[in-house]
């Protein structure tokens, strides 16, 4: 009688992200299980170490020990739900406690997952700055990598936060984490606002057509960008609170 450990072998697709109440981009990070081993390809790094598997438990649980990558040394404890080509996970993250139930709610250190079974996925191409326009050219044009993220006031993973990038050519900006674009928007300065001012019409993302009002400011060679969500007044300030639709992103030039 085939386990679970056995059904698990093979590769399975993200195809949805929850992380501590916030849905992320997948970005088409998936988890190779072979033996009793696993790897976990996600955010442009790879992860990798044993799995355990014990179904006397309910919900059933799996640890994950990683001995290669970011997370060498350390363990992530989960739940799991498998029916047939869908898995379904629970687990905490690096050094936080086994959830008890399918949910990743803020300020827990969860993430819940649902993976597919499937061929792994082509990679894109990575994405690169278009040639800036004569005349467009801003101090928010070139290539940028985060440095943090608080989003509704919790601070994004740094995991992801290792992975983000702003690309700024003619107006226009690209936000990635890996190779997967995250939005994409027209965007308009006003410098003469104190604090300055911009402005993005969305074309690409959750939010694709709409407009959302931020401010800005230059700190040496660190862009700091408080943006509200679709539909939000402009912040005043650069700060995000629980339930406030702000984000405020760090970012350091890197071109």
């Amino acid at each position: 009688m085939p386990t679970d450990l056995d059904r698990l072998q093979g590769n399975w697709n993200i195809t949805s992200l929850e992380l501590e109440g916030q849905k992320m981009p997948s970005m088409g990070s998936r988890i190779v299980i072979t033996g009793d081993r696993f790897t976990t390809v996600a955010m442009g790094a790879e992860y990798g170490g044993t799995i355990e598997i014990d179904t006397s438990k309910k919900p059933k649980r799996f640890d994950l020990t990683f001995t290669e990558g970011p997370h060498e040394g350390s363990r992530s404890l989960g739940i799991y739900e498998l029916n047939g080509d869908t898995w379904r996970i629970c687990l905490g993250l690096a050094g936080k406690t086994r959830p008890r139930k399918f949910a990743a709610a803020p300020g827990t250190g969860h993430a819940l997952e649902t993976l597919e079974r499937g061929q792994a996925p082509e990679e894109a191409p990575a994405e690169t700055a278009a040639p800036v326009q004569p005349g467009r050219e801003d101090e928010l044009s070139g290539e940028w990598q985060m440095v943090s993220c608080i989003r509704d006031g919790y601070t994004l993973e740094p995991m992801l936060v290792s992975s983000g990038r702003r690309i700024g050519s003619g107006g226009e900006t690209s936000t990635m984490f890996g190779k997967q674009v995250f939005m994409k928007a027209r965007y308009t300065l006003d410098a003469t606002r104190t604090p300055k001012e911009i402005d993005y019409a969305i074309t690409a993302g959750a939010a694709k057509g709409q407009t959302q009002y931020g401010i800005w400011e230059m700190d040496g060679e660190l862009l700091r960008i408080c943006y509200a969500g679709p539909g939000k007044p402009r912040p005043t300030d650069f700060h995000s609170a629980d339930g406030d639709a702000k984000t405020v992103t760090v970012w350091k030039r890197v071109k």
